[in-house]
């Protein structure tokens, strides 16, 4: 299982949200693009960032900084972003300028047709994110809350022909309060293509928990505030699941 850190991006900076509040921001790095290549020194396979400003403007808003980023790691780990993503063109832009996964998430579920389009135009390369607050979905931000469930859109998204869903439980992210582990399970075992666990991940616990559901189809697992704050030491976390992943 993968240990995924997170760059969130606002206003150019790297920060964390509790609970997807914009005016929650904690700044922990005035230069995204060091913190990215500390987090592939350290032994990172795979980077996620998230366009924060963009996700609330609905179009993209950190390009510059998100460059800097695909700059410096290059093509040493695969880089997944979301944020923002509302057309074909822009998820072009950003394949061309390093990034491998683009992270679909409100534009699904308000726009399926993009989604679908988007499988189509760029196959192997659109993840999609689903963001839940008791097991409805949320958009724009976090800002709304649908009446559609969280299993039936992945279902629907899958036969799209994503390669993966990006799975935060909203009431958790940021909050240090641990991972659902619960409602992890039952979307992974509902889908065939992976789950990337996201939200609440705090320590080595969170990690083994996990980890012990691996083989239910949980690939990797997001974490941004407990790696900045110092409860989950990246290196430890990935030794863990490396070795907690072998047969």
């Amino acid at each position: 299982m993968l240990i995924i850190p997170a760059i969130d991006l606002k206003d150019g900076h790297c920060v964390r949200l509790r609970q997807g509040e914009m005016d929650s921001a904690t700044v922990f790095s005035e230069d995204p693009a060091a913190m990215a290549s500390k987090w592939v020194a350290s032994g990172a396979r795979r980077l996620h960032l998230v366009d924060l400003n963009g996700a609330f403007a609905g179009k993209p808003v950190n390009e510059a900084a998100i460059k800097t980023i695909t700059d410096a790691v290059g093509d040493k780990v695969p880089v997944q972003l979301g944020g923002g993503i509302r057309d074909l063109d822009t998820i072009e832009r950003y394949l061309d300028d390093g990034i491998t996964y683009v992270i679909i998430g409100s534009a699904a579920v308000k726009n399926p047709g993009f989604l679908h389009d988007a499988c189509n135009a760029f196959p192997g390369h659109i993840i999609v994110g689903l963001d839940a607050r008791d097991g409805k979905v949320a958009v724009e931000g976090w800002s709304k809350v649908t009446h559609h469930e969280v299993v039936d859109l992945a279902k629907r998204f899958e036969d799209y022909g994503v390669e993966a869903v990006v799975y935060t439980d909203i009431g958790r992210d940021g909050m240090m309060s641990g991972v659902n582990i619960d409602a992890t399970v039952r979307l992974a075992q509902t889908l065939t293509v992976p789950i990337i666990a996201s939200g609440g991940i705090t320590n080595l616990d969170d990690i083994r928990n996990l980890c012990a559901v691996e083989h239910e189809g949980i690939m990797g697992a997001i974490t941004g505030r407990a790696l900045y704050e110092g409860s989950l030491d990246f290196a430890a976390a990935q030794k863990l699941a490396d070795q907690r992943g072998k047969p």
